[in-house]
Formats: C-alpha cells, sequence, structure tokens
C-alpha cells in the first residue's frame, strides 16, 4: 500500500511551513533516515528525514512552495513491488484544499482526485481566462499589485513564474505620486509610481514573523525603560586573568553579562516572568534568550539554566549556539521558549538604544559598547570605562520599582565581578 508523506509540524506552534526543495526526485529509492527534503519554519530551515522505505512515487508539492499547511500530503512513497499510485488514492486530500474553480463555460469532467489535491500547483481562473502561474508568482503578484492577465509566462507551458512578475512590476508605466509617502502607504506602490529602482527580496517567514511579533508587541506591550551606565574596568580585568590562564576557549564580555543577568534574575525573580489574561506567570528556570543576527533574520537561542553554569560553560554555549543559529541548524526547543532576553550592539559601537520587547517575555536588556568616558569619582574627575544598558519592561508583569531593583542588582554584578564566582 502506498504511504502519504505528510507536512511535518517541525515545532509545537507551526501550522505551516515553506517546502524550500527536495533532495530527491521521483522515481528515486529512499531508506529510513535519509534526507528527503528541506522546510523553512518561521525560525530555522530543517531537513526532514524519511521514516519508511520505498520509491518515491509522487512529489505532490513542489520545491519552492510556500505555506504548506502541516498534515497536507506533500508526497506518496510506493512500497517495494508497487509501481503505480491507485486512482483514488489521494482524494481524502480534497479536503486539505479547496477545489480550483470552474472556468466559465467549460463542460469538462472534474479532474482526477490525485491532481486536486496538488494545491500548490492548481492554476488560478479570472472570468474565462486560464491563469497558468507558480504558488510563488501569485504571492508576489498580489504583493506588487501586478495583475497576471496581463502577464506573459516564459516558465514550462506558458506558466508564470517570479521573475516574469518581478519584470511585469519592475515595466510598469510611472504615474504622478505625491513627493512624500502617505502614512500606510504599500512600499512597492509607492516605488513603482514613483518609478524608484529597486530588488525585491521577497519575504522569509521568519522575517514575516519578526513583523508580526514586533509590531504586535509596540502596539499592546505598555513599555517603559530604565537605563544605567556601568563601569567594567574590573570586568574587563578580570576577564584578561582569565583568558590569559585559559587552555581552551576565550571568554567575552557578552558571557560576563549572560552571567550577570542570570545570577540578577535568581536575586530578583519577579523580573523573570510573563503576563497571562489569567494570571502573571513566574518562572522557575532561568532561560535567557540571546538576540542573534542570521542572513535569514534576528533569531533568539536560548541558554537553558543559565543560573546553573559557569562563564566557561555560557560562552561555550553562545558560541554553538550562535554558530548553528547563523546555518540555520537550531533544533525548535533551542529558540523556542525562555523568560528573558539579552540584545547587545556593543560589537557594533552602538552606545546606547532601547530594544522591543520578545513577547510573551517581560524584559529584554539592551546593551551598548563600553567606551572610555569622564567621571567623577571621589569628588574627582577621572576616566572610566563604561557601558549603557537599557531595560524594557512591560509594566503589566513588572512594576518600575521591580525593574529599578533588577537594573540595580545588574550594574553591581557588572561593577563587581567577582561576585559572579560566589
Amino acid at each position: 500500500m502506498p504511504i502519504k508523506i505528510l507536512m511535518p509540524a517541525l515545532s509545537p506552534t507551526m501550522t505551516e511551513g515553506n517546502l524550500t526543495r527536495w533532495t530527491k526526485k521521483e522515481g528515486d529509492q529512499v531508506k529510513p533516515g535519509e534526507i528527503i527534503a528541506e522546510i523553512e519554519t518561521d525560525k530555522a530551515t530543517m531537513e526532514v528525514e524519511a521514516v519508511d522505505e520505498g520509491k518515491i512515487g509522487k512529489i505532490v508539492i513542489p520545491g519552492g512552495t510556500q505555506a504548506v499547511k502541516v498534515n497536507d500530503v506533500i508526497a506518496v512513497l510506493l512500497e517495494d513491488g508497487e509501481n503505480e499510485i491507485p486512482a483514488n488514492f489521494l482524494s481524502g486530500a480534497v479536503t486539505a484544499a479547496p477545489a480550483a474553480p470552474k472556468a466559465a463555460n467549460t463542460s469538462a469532467a472534474p479532474a482526477p482526485a490525485q491532481q486536486q489535491t496538488i494545491s500548490a500547483v492548481t492554476p488560478s481562473f479570472s472570468g474565462g481566462n486560464r491563469v497558468v502561474a507558480s504558488p510563488l508568482a501569485k504571492r508576489i503578484a498580489e504583493q506588487m499589485s501586478v495583475d497576471l492577465r496581463r502577464v506573459t509566462g516564459t516558465g514550462p507551458n506558458g506558466r508564470i513564474v517570479r521573475s516574469d512578475v518581478e519584470r511585469a512590476a519592475a515595466n510598469k508605466n510611472t504615474q504622478s505620486a505625491p513627493a512624500a509617502a502617505p502614512q500606510g502607504i504599500n512600499a512597492i506602490d509607492y516605488a513603482n509610481k514613483l518609478g524608484l529602482a529597486y530588488d525585491l527580496v521577497p519575504n522569509s517567514m521568519t522575517r514575516k514573523v519578526i513583523a508580526k511579533r514586533l509590531t504586535e508587541s509596540k502596539q499592546t506591550v505598555p513599555h517603559f525603560y530604565l537605563t544605567v551606565d556601568c563601569q567594567i574596568d574590573r570586568l574587563l580585568d578580570l576577564r584578561k586573568q582569565l583568558n590569559e590562564t585559559a587552555e581552551k576557549s576565550k571568554v567575552s564580555v557578552n558571557d560576563f553579562i549572560i552571567r550577570a543577568v542570570a545570577v540578577a534574575l535568581r536575586q530578583v525573580p519577579a523580573a523573570n516572568a510573563s503576563w497571562a489574561e489569567e494570571g502573571i506567570l513566574l518562572y522557575k528556570d532561568v532561560d535567557i534568550s540571546i538576540a542573534v543576527a542570521t542572513p535569514a533574520g534576528l533569531i533568539t537561542p536560548i541558554i537553558k539554566k543559565a543560573d546553573q553554569k559557569s562563564i566557561q560553560a555560557l560562552s561555550s554555549a553562545m558560541k554553538d549556539l550562535a554558530g548553528r543559529a547563523k546555518d540555520n541548524k537550531l533544533k525548535p526547543e533551542e529558540f523556542m521558549g525562555g523568560g528573558f532576553t539579552i540584545s547587545n550592539l556593543g560589537m557594533y559601537g552602538i552606545k546606547e538604544f532601547s530594544a522591543i520587547i520578545n513577547p510573551p517575555q517581560a524584559c529584554i536588556l539592551a546593551v551598548g559598547a563600553g567606551e572610555q568616558r569622564p567621571i567623577v569619582r571621589d569628588g574627582e574627575l577621572t576616566v572610566a570605562t563604561v557601558m549603557t544598558c537599557t531595560l524594557s519592561v512591560d509594566h503589566r508583569v513588572v512594576d518600575g520599582a521591580v525593574g529599578a531593583e533588577f537594573i540595580s542588582a545588574f550594574k553591581k554584578l557588572i561593577e563587581e565581578p567577582i561576585r559572579l564566582f560566589v
């Protein structure tokens, strides 16, 4: 009996994903554990392994298809001795995707069930004109306000592909437009009307999720901000001593920051929390998310039970997570969760900034660069290395006094780093 290969749920919250590519083609033999496809979730690109042995009898959803729903049939595996798929085998999958509307004035019989289930390649219809386009081309056409009926396809059998849509958008006649963009205008419409040259980079699922979550955060979470200046000369001296005696990897200032946040959260557990309508969640473990920039966008791998790890262990964990984050190799449990986030832009020379809270967490610490500044010590002007840190706080969860208590504890740990070892 043929086996349906379904779109897997690669994380607890995943409802759909992009089928980036197939590593096997129709007719190829596969064994359990072999990589057959790559799927892009909202946070990473992950490999899908075959569970059963057999031959790829049919690829239902082609590589490059976006927004494939979890549990949709994406391929069919034939077992040994099987050479074809029964005519009605895929008919049960029709309920997972709406059948294509009939063209006007057509009396043709409905397509076989196994063809109706291939929702990703079902042609669209407009009036009586049949328009055949790839799913990606349709999505981009909608984003760029391109009428597919006016586009000439260059794909197989005249199919409209992504490049056709982009070319049509670029060739649109420019129209008069205001010099400034009205609030809320679509950027593509604005650029096209003004005749601005641009390259369109389609939004990845990661970028879409970032946009949605951060917009939601700024609109629904009542932020307030607490800023402190931390003198880090003692920390830099201690780091130098540790690295001079280290046999393996060196520790960074960021490793000290992670350790200080972890210890401060133990001292002020009310800051390790999230908001829910039913009540405030106080987390028992100190799981810290660290913002990491990747080619696909921002991702926040998590160091779990960070308060129970030494600075050297935190350093090793951070190097491993950051490296795999940039290669899209993180497992879902390594970037989903966390009770507190750190965003450090100091390595870019940023002196000070305020970060947007990563919901449902209640706090995020923005860390700036350490730089020499004039300070007053014991009534005299001197120079110290100062690092500015800003805590963004969800006021529904953490009151001003609690936020101040946490940031003060953090500052004390940074300025007296020996406390991080006791």
